[in-house]
């Protein structure tokens, strides 16, 4: 009998996929069908798949051409395949030519035409999100570049102060304007990195126009504000997610499920620290705009709030400003106090100090290293050395590919459902009124 294998992720089962399986099938006796996971698919860079893999294992199955379905995890496995399932023959379309000749040492390499014209790529692409971005600061050239990554988004239109030096990144926007209103006609959303100031202002004006958003956190500044916004985007049906990739990235979201698991037991303790040192000339001209606790506050409370909840007894804030009337803190710590834990969160731009995540447990601790908030590895430790375990997940683009990805699926599926649950948003924006509002605070 002989054996012939291929591997694909059969996003959005298309006729292309069915004629490559069809004459996979031909070209021996038993088939064998590999769907690559969620976890190897982003390994490899494919971060737009649609479809769960059991969704995609089932669509494959109800084809009856595979004799078996097995699920490709990881790098090297198609070596281990061949030797463990004994094939004659691996095949996988003409558009990987050469890339697989490697595998002609243990059995028979065939690359068959793809059929012209069909594409998941091409499924998703017809969907795309139209997007403008809102803001002056650099950043916005890695959202636009990590853009270029996620089929579902086009960014067609860019808000900036300044329109007569836009950098050569932004080479490819249709429109480019000072005008808020010319934006908001041409597109469908719009993700918004600009001073935190204008956040509020910048998303209402978007959901009155029924233009759905993806903004920087924090979305507001004061509680009332980000009510009125969240009611105002429930209204008129539109999709307000708060971008802080840290929260899309997969080690962070393995990391939160592992913690759910009890593999460190009960949780007692959260420690997060985010800094980064800025110059003088950046504290006075940009401090009022981005102070430390709007820059970072929302990057630490993040695994508090999603850890420890946000019903929390008490806060302290201790500040050091620049000056004794100034909003602008060179560091800022913030304590929470529980009902049956403690967490603590120092930011500063004033001030370096190791960015790490510690959390402890009643079993053990989960350590994150510096820089924490770009996750892509963390390590379970216990008394006991021996039963340590160390977790890696590939983490591309910083994770804003990630989270673009996600807000264009709330947006295409109409839901309100995000990775930033609204109740930590309003936990974000009541620490950091307090700052402002002088509640709970000393300044030293």
């Amino acid at each position: 009998m002989k054996k012939v294998i291929t591997y694909g992720t059969y996003d959005l089962l298309h006729e292309g996929h069915v004629r490559l399986l069809e004459r996979a099938k031909q070209l021996g006796d038993y088939l064998i069908v590999g769907v690559t996971s969620e976890d190897f698919d982003r390994k490899r860079g494919k971060i737009n798949v649609k479809q769960s893999l059991m969704e995609r294992i089932e669509n494959v199955k109800a084809l009856n051409i595979a004799d078996e379905i097995i699920v490709e995890e990881y790098e090297g496995q198609k070596i281990d395949d061949i030797k463990r399932y004994n094939i004659d023959i691996f095949t996988v379309g003409s558009d990987w030519i050469g890339k697989f000749d490697y595998l002609k040492e243990l059995c028979e390499v065939v690359y068959l035409d793809r059929t012209e014209g069909i594409s998941s790529s091409d499924i998703r692409g017809k969907h795309r999100v139209k997007l403008g971005i809102v803001g002056d600061g650099d950043y916005l050239k890695k959202v636009y570049r990590e853009s270029k990554y996620v089929n579902e988004v086009s960014i067609c239109a860019l808000l900036r102060d300044n329109i007569e030096n836009v950098p050569v990144e932004y080479d490819g926007i249709e429109c480019i304007t000072n005008n808020y209103n010319e934006v908001l006609d041409k597109v469908d959303a719009v993700y918004i990195h600009s001073y935190p100031q204008r956040h509020y202002e910048y998303i209402k004006r978007a959901l009155e126009n029924r233009v759905h958003v993806l903004c920087e956190s924090p979305i507001a500044l004061e509680k009332n504000q980000v009510e009125e916004l969240f009611a105002l985007a429930r209204e008129n049906g539109c999709v307000l997610m708060e971008a802080l990739r840290t929260a899309y990235s997969t080690a962070y979201s393995r990391l939160l499920l592992l913690l759910k698991s009890g593999a460190i037991g009960d949780v007692k303790m959260v420690d997060a620290t985010c800094t980064s040192l800025k110059d003088s000339d950046y504290l006075e001209t940009e401090g009022e705009n981005w102070n430390s606790i709007c820059a970072w506050g929302p990057n630490a409370m993040l695994p508090v709030f999603q850890i420890l909840g946000t019903d929390y007894k008490q806060k302290y804030i201790v500040s050091s400003l620049l000056d004794g009337n100034s909003d602008i803190d060179l560091f800022t710590k913030v304590d929470f106090l529980y009902d049956n834990a403690v967490a603590s969160v120092k930011i500063g731009q004033g001030v370096k100090s190791e960015g790490d995540l510690i959390i402890s447990g009643t079993k053990g601790y989960v350590y994150v290293p510096a820089p924490w908030w770009k996750t892509d590895y963390f390590e379970v430790r216990y008394e006991r050395a021996e039963n340590n375990r160390r977790y890696f997940y590939q983490l591309d683009g910083e994770g804003i590919r990630y989270e673009l990805v996600a807000f264009c699926r709330a947006v295409e599926s109409g839901t309100q459902y995000s990775y930033i649950s609204k109740d930590v948003s309003r936990a974000f924006v009541d620490v950091i009124s307090d700052f402002y509002n002088r509640r709970n605070f000393t300044s030293i």
